[in-house]
């Protein structure tokens, strides 16, 4: 299919190896929760484009440059993958179109967003509606036609006969139980991170090297947020007893961390442009990431890292930009 007039190439060609990236991540969410994930993708990438081509029509600007290049498909991917699986049909297109207004339009189109629109379009949908976003089904819980009802609110079926708490949220409210009862006896627990969740991170690591291969990106963020992620899971951990907050390998595995590490935190226009500050974001947000995991009030964080850590991209720019001329991407 050829570009729309105006469509900037590049961008096109990086948004569509983005979205090939994340294929195998995708692939092990529809094995786990069914049809519901390709629900969330179609009604988010539903909620993106339509926001987009009314704020574009009402600002009077061209309309297939922007629907084209596959920046807000990206997002609204992005987005989609991070929600529950069949959350009420309203949540994900309103998500999306919050984001693409608030976190893009807002501040004047592509390349001009100081925050990341997927991710801020997750945290608006969390802090809005925390009871439909803490609904996770527990893998292969649902068919497609309990799982359709459920969705559109067809059914009445209550959350605790198909949804579980995930192993990020049993860690960190556990009081009584060593780490191995809590892995042999909590469904939600795999064999090293979250049931599932361990081959879902993998998934998004392997497209995550692929788009390293492809030079879609560059590893200074990703390198910086896992490190740090490793690192101080390490330094914080006590063991298997009751009080433990997991081992490095379960932080590595459990959540968004390969999501977040490959596919966020490397968003190109909230995030800093030299190498040295992008290494800092991701160290960041590696940190950042295991302080609300462990002691704040929502299960993972990445949202709340990315974001707060876009605050603080002008700083790290100023502080960077000193660096001799060869450390510049």
């Amino acid at each position: 299919m050829s570009l729309a007039e105006g469509t900037d190439p590049r961008l096109h060609q990086a948004m569509q190896r983005v979205l090939l990236a994340l294929l195998p991540g995708l692939l092990v969410l529809l094995w786990l929760y069914g049809w519901g994930v390709l629900l969330n993708l179609l009604l988010a990438a539903s909620g993106a484009l339509a926001m987009e081509a009314v704020v574009l029509f009402l600002r009077k600007r061209p309309l297939r440059p922007s629907l084209c290049d596959g920046s807000a498909l990206v997002s609204a991917t992005l987005l989609a993958l991070a929600l529950p699986a069949y959350c009420p049909w309203w949540l994900a297109p309103s998500a999306a179109a919050s984001a693409m207004l608030l976190g893009k339009h807002v501040y004047g189109g592509v390349g001009q967003n100081p925050f990341n629109p997927a991710m801020l379009g997750y945290a608006l949908a969390l802090v809005c509606f925390p009871q439909s976003m803490t609904h996770w089904p527990a893998p292969q819980a649902l068919g497609l036609l309990d799982g359709l009802q459920l969705a559109f609110g067809l059914d009445s079926l209550r959350p605790d006969a198909w949804a579980q708490a995930t192993a990020l949220d049993s860690l960190r409210i556990n009081k009584s139980l060593t780490i191995d009862e809590l892995f042999a006896g909590n469904p939600a627990f795999g064999h090293f991170g979250g049931r599932g969740a361990e081959w879902v991170n993998l998934g998004f690591l392997a497209g995550g090297l692929f788009l390293l291969q492809q030079r879609v990106i560059s590893w200074h963020a990703p390198m910086g947020m896992l490190a740090s992620l490793l690192l101080i899971s390490l330094v914080c951990w006590n063991g298997t007893g009751s009080d433990s907050h997991g081992s490095p390998l379960f932080h590595l595995l459990a959540g968004a961390s390969m999501l977040g590490a490959f596919f966020i935190v490397t968003e190109p226009v909230s995030g800093p442009k030299t190498a040295r500050a992008r290494l800092m974001f991701g160290i960041g947000v590696g940190l950042l990431t295991y302080l609300i995991r462990t002691w704040g009030s929502y299960p993972d964080g990445m949202a709340f890292a990315v974001l707060l850590m876009n605050l603080a991209v002008p700083a790290l720019e100023r502080h960077c930009s000193a660096q001799p001329a060869g450390d510049r991407p």
